[in-house]
């Protein structure tokens, strides 16, 4: 069948869940749904979406033994499907809505696997007049959190649970068991609990999965989690840019030392998978398959929804926001070649350090930096929950994070028990583990910046984790300057170190001031 499959006619154009993701328009409408035999419900779930991530998590709930209802806009791909990767599978395949509805048993539970947006708003429209009370809806896409608050308060007027779903772990991690990040409508969770955590990675005998909390905060735990995941990619491309521009090592070489790290405190995905990465080599140069991929880096847009969203709750994130610039900065490809003929760097950096020596400062400062990018992550969980009433159970989200998704990690086990043994830890940092790990990686992680600056090797993550550490260890800051700045030219006012916190004073820094000074807040 082609695209003009008569069975795709009901569906709007801005609906897509197919391997391109391309919304083909904006406008979202709702369609007359053509009506079909009812066909005996049978299915446990069913999944609206047949790209990557949507047929792999299919299979996945076919092999825990459920039954599966599958749906795509373009009915071909259910066809392919279901003659395909799915035959002989309890995978049940519907050519139009009611038919995919009607398959399902109650209470229907629908996922949503498609491109986050418009399409997700339509197939709801498609969806609710097909359902009754207590059905859900599950959005297992990479939604932007207040989309799910939306949805969730929307569809609770119509007595349909919403829930807001992040799935992360790729194609493999649908396929054999993911990290899930359930939220929305506590009513949706007994009837998902089963389905979800079955399907989701073990750890421990532990699924990474657990109920997160009302409203966003499913969605809006993922986009923290991709957004620690852009600085731990980040800062694994600094350790790599370290090794290659100051010791000269090639990238097979790099990767042996990546190899080496992963059997201890880094052993993680993204260290394993670089390694793999860096030992690659080009079927058509014979190079390094690094050597010949252009340095431009692109996104989704989920590590910058995390950076704006920690500037919205007074999150200091800035680890994570130096990975969303450095990935802007990489675009400026063009800009940065006619750049690198006009702008020099550092004439002579010496000698070049030792190479035991120098592979170990920079595993030590990898570490920390990881630390730190981790401890602001789960900070500006914090802050979030309390600004939007949130009670999230930050041990269960290191769990969740442990196996299955993109930044699974062995430290995640330490994690887990800081916040277990305080549930109200305010940071990290001030778990007894991270600070000793931290206090013995501090030297090397300051001589590897420092070894970086004097270089001119661009290590934006390294040096802003650092900046973070050393800020959020100083009892006094230089902020003393910029608020008497602030009362200078805007009568802004100030506190003072000997009177109590909550009580604003404004000077008359000129004489000409007079004593009026503006109200006290903060944005």
């Amino acid at each position: 069948m082609t695209e003009s499959d008569p069975r795709t006619a009901d569906l709007p154009a801005a609906v897509t869940d197919d391997q391109t993701g391309t919304v083909r328009s904006e406008a979202v409408t709702t369609p007359q749904l053509i009506v079909s035999p009812v066909t005996e419900a049978a299915a446990d779930i069913g999944v609206i979406g047949l790209a990557v991530m949507g047929e792999n998590l299919i299979l996945n709930m076919a092999s825990r033994g459920l039954t599966v209802a599958a749906f795509n806009r373009t009915i071909s791909k259910v066809d392919d499907f279901v003659a395909g990767r799915a035959q002989g599978l309890s995978i049940l395949g519907a050519d139009d809505l009611p038919t995919f509805v009607s398959l399902l048993k109650s209470p229907r539970k629908v996922m949503l696997m498609v491109k986050a947006g418009p399409a997700v708003d339509a197939f709801i429209d498609m969806l609710s007049p097909l359902l009754d009370s207590g059905d859900i809806i599950i959005d297992g896409g990479n939604t932007h959190f207040p989309d799910t608050v939306r949805r969730e308060k929307a569809l609770a007027e119509q007595d349909i649970l919403f829930v807001g779903a992040g799935v992360s772990g790729g194609e493999e991690g649908a396929l054999t068991g993911p990290s899930i990040m359930p939220g929305g409508n506590p009513d949706a969770w007994p009837a998902l609990k089963p389905i979800f955590q079955d399907i989701a990675a073990q750890v421990g005998g532990q699924p990474c999965c657990d109920w997160v909390g009302e409203g966003g905060a499913g969605h809006f735990v993922k986009m923290v989690h991709n957004g620690i995941e852009y600085a731990d990619m980040q800062m694994i491309a600094e350790a790599y840019s370290l090794l290659s521009g100051v010791l000269g090592l090639s990238a097979p070489e790099i990767g042996a030392i990546f190899e080496d790290w992963n059997k201890g405190e880094l052993d993680s995905y993204l260290t394993q998978i670089t390694a793999e990465i860096l030992k690659k080599t080009c079927g058509d140069t014979g190079q390094p398959m690094v050597d010949v991929i252009l340095d431009t880096a692109g996104q989704k847009g989920t590590g910058k929804w995390t950076s704006v969203t920690a500037l919205d709750v007074g999150a200091p994130a800035n680890t994570i926001a130096e990975a969303v610039f450095a990935r802007i900065l990489s675009s400026l490809k063009d800009q940065r070649v006619e750049a690198s003929k006009v702008l020099r760097g550092p004439d002579d950096a010496g000698e070049k350090p030792d190479r035991d020596a120098f592979v170990e400062q920079v595993r030590q400062a990898l570490y920390a930096s990881k630390i730190c990018s981790y401890a602001q992550g789960f900070q500006m969980m914090e802050l979030a929950a309390a600004e939007y009433g949130w009670k999230l159970d930050f041990g269960s989200i290191a769990q969740m994070w442990r196996g299955g998704c993109i930044i699974r990690a062995a430290f995640l086990d330490k994690i887990k028990a800081a916040f277990d043994g305080n549930a109200a830890l305010p940071n990290l940092l001030l778990d007894g583990y991270f600070t000793g790990a931290i206090g013995t990686s501090q030297m090397a992680w300051r001589q590897v910046v420092a070894a970086a600056a004097l270089r001119g090797v661009w290590t934006p993550a390294f040096s802003s984790a650092l900046a973070y550490y050393d800020g959020y260890r100083s009892e006094r800051l230089s902020a003393n300057i910029l608020q008497a700045q602030r009362d200078y030219f805007g009568a802004h006012t100030y506190e003072r170190v000997d009177k109590p916190r909550g009580e604003f004073f404004h000077t008359n820094w000129t004489g000409r001031g007079g004593s009026t000074s503006s109200s006290t807040y903060n944005a």
